[in-house]
């Protein structure tokens, strides 16, 4: 899978904002995995989104000037401590 998900660590959606990937869960009727992730601003609340969705490839037709290929991601974050 070219944007493979990873538990623990920060995506940046393509509108802006950042996201920590808390889990990913599965619906209880249909099996379907969701992705659990928390807010990194306002009041840190948690989201749930299907995992097919978060990772897909951002829609050129609706935003053809987002600077990101997919909805969500990854980050590398250097270590604030040198680490």
């Amino acid at each position: 899978m070219p944007n493979e998900l990873k538990i623990g660590r920060v995506y940046r959606h393509f509108k802006g904002d950042f996201y920590l990937v808390e889990a990913v869960a599965n619906d209880s009727e249909t099996g379907e995995p969701f992705v659990v992730y928390r807010k990194l601003y306002g009041d840190g609340g948690l989201w749930l989104r299907p995992l097919a969705m978060f990772l897909s490839p951002v829609d050129r037709a609706k935003y053809p000037d987002a600077a990101q290929e997919y909805r969500f991601e990854l980050q590398e974050i250097p270590s604030a401590a040198g680490h």
